[in-house]
């Protein structure tokens, strides 16, 4: 297999929603006790009540002008709150305040490069030394859009009008700053990591961030020195001071446990090259073209940005999408269908997908159909482009190619010959996407497989069909078989609509080994989003 399996599960958001008011203090001052790394201050003094109201928020925004675009949250906020102060308690700025700033500070961790307005101004609330501080008012004011602006970008990421303009059709998060604050405030430990929050591949990739960017900074990843002109394939037992750079690369991502520091090619390497090919999704042979070395000397810094970039199409990611009792999920750069049903994988499949000039989109849609020896019918604008050509060269065109006009329009009759296989899974779209299986089997044997007009062709297309009806006794396999002679076209009504999730990942953690795995940007989605979220940073080459 070229990647890993993994699994593309969401899981369901659940908020526990209380209203809270607290106490505070017009006279904080500080004590010794610490929160999250050790190093936080808390204030100690009681204080009387206080409270906000929309002249003083309004007064707020104007005073801080580029932080004005988290205005009506703000006011949402404290309109379900009374009014009250959500920042402060008997001991003036609350534990759960101080962990906040803290996270603000860490936010690269989170794979984010976005610093907040005014922080300056903030971190003069929390630094002891300070004596000329905010007022009240405004520190609670600060705070508040400090919480706005790091929930929008944690746990939300992009608007879904960006997404849209971006070609991200997937269903979109839809938080509530006001339900997430509530279980924060109740568990501040959900401010390190909160499954309801962001699905676990999230924190897989950021555990891996942090392992590239420890190597970064190390200065572990160092360039494989090869004459482009003169280098030749490198196979099994060759010897070269190559081998030896290489060998250490494997050994600081994990695909060798141990450097011997031989220059040899030996077996402990080959075993250390297939794990890296699986990794990137390439044939997994023992030789070594300059190509892969060329891909090896990537540098680290693009890495890390790939990483980064997928963070954040994780926080796009609805939780409740686990919801299904089964689904399929298709992941472009990784050329793979996963068919899941009851948490576990039923079937994985390689595809292939759409070239530059006909892309499959990233949407999900409810498979409700299985179309067996199926007509194909021609899109126009294949008759239009392709197909009038054709039968101008050739009168027998249609003929020869088992196909026919009908009202108007061309259509290929069932049989092995057919574009689209032997069968097809329906979803009904705008795109007039869909899986289905093709005759041309060979092209799978391709690592980058981008052929297709849109639609995904599946490898294994029978056994999906199998395995989706494996419990309805209407289809035994048998009946699946004859329905896929080619002789008539039979269509199966699905008793339950499946969830089906085309995605753009172009890396991704392994659930049971930890191993990342990173796949080819095939329609430079990478590189446009990188310039919409770091415009301000280098963008990727």
């Amino acid at each position: 297999m070229r990647n890993s399996t993994f699994l593309f599960l969401f899981i369901v958001t659940g908020f526990l929603m209380s209203t809270l008011g607290f106490a505070h203090t017009e006279k904080p001052f500080l004590s010794h006790k610490s929160f999250l790394n050790g190093n936080i201050l808390l204030h100690e003094k009681s204080t009387s009540g206080f409270s906000v109201d929309n002249e003083a928020i309004i007064e707020f925004f104007t005073t801080y002008p580029k932080l004005k675009k988290y205005q009506n949250d703000v006011l949402d906020l404290y309109k379900k709150r009374e009014y009250n102060t959500i920042w402060y308690d008997e001991k003036s700025i609350s534990e759960f305040g101080h962990l906040l700033y803290e996270k603000v500070d860490l936010l690269k961790e989170q794979g984010i490069n976005k610093k907040m307005p005014y922080k300056d101004v903030i971190d003069e609330i929390f630094n002891e030394s300070v004596t000329e501080k905010p007022s009240q008012t405004d520190t609670e004011l600060l705070l508040t859009s400090m919480y706005v602006f790091y929930a929008s970008n944690v746990y939300s990421g992009e608007d879904a009008a960006t997404l849209k303009k971006i070609g991200w059709y997937l269903p979109t998060k839809n938080i509530s700053y006001s339900r997430i604050l509530d279980s924060l405030i109740q568990d501040p430990n959900r401010l390190n990591k909160d499954s309801h929050l962001l699905y676990s591949q999230y924190y897989k990739l950021q555990d891996v961030l942090k392992k590239y960017r420890t190597i970064e900074k190390n200065n572990l990843w160092k360039k494989i020195d090869i004459d482009s002109t003169t280098y030749k394939e490198l196979k099994p037992m060759d010897s070269s001071a190559i081998v030896g750079q290489i060998r250490e690369r494997l050994f600081v991502m994990g695909d060798l446990k141990q450097n011997s520091k031989r220059n040899v090619y030996d077996e402990e390497m080959m075993a250390g090259i297939l794990n890296y090919k699986k990794r990137y999704g390439l044939t997994p042979n023992y030789t070594l073209t300059r190509e892969h070395i060329n891909q090896m000397n990537e540098p680290i810094a693009n890495r890390i940005r790939t990483i980064m970039i997928n963070m954040e199409r994780c926080r796009w990611i609805p939780t409740k999408l686990a919801n299904a009792d089964e689904l399929v999920m298709v992941n472009i750069p990784s050329f793979r269908l996963f068919y899941v049903k009851n948490g576990k994988y039923e079937l994985v499949s390689d595809v292939f997908v759409g070239t530059r000039m006909t892309e499959t989109v990233i949407f999900s849609g409810m498979i409700d159909r299985i179309v067996f020896s199926p007509y194909w019918n021609v899109p126009q604008s294949i008759i239009d482009n392709e197909l009038k050509l054709k039968i101008a060269a050739d009168k027998n065109y249609l003929e020869e190619n088992n196909m026919e006009w009908n009202g108007g329009r061309v259509r290929q009759k069932p049989g092995p010959k057919n574009s689209l296989g032997l069968v097809k899974f329906m979803f009904p779209n705008p795109n007039d996407i869909y899986l289905h299986d093709t005759p041309a089997k060979t092209l799978f044997g391709f690592a980058k497989r981008t052929f297709s007009h849109g639609c995904i062709n599946v490898q294994e297309a029978r056994q999906l069909a199998i395995s989706i009806l494996k419990d309805n006794p209407d289809w035994p396999v048998e009946k699946i078989d004859k329905a896929m002679s080619g002789e008539k076209e039979t269509t199966c009504m699905l008793k339950n609509k499946i969830p089906i999730y085309i995605c753009y990942f172009t890396t991704w953690v392994n659930d049971e080994t930890g191993e990342i795995s990173f796949f080819p940007d095939v329609y430079d989605r990478d590189k446009q989003l990188d310039k919409l979220l770091y415009s301000d940073d280098v963008v990727m080459k």
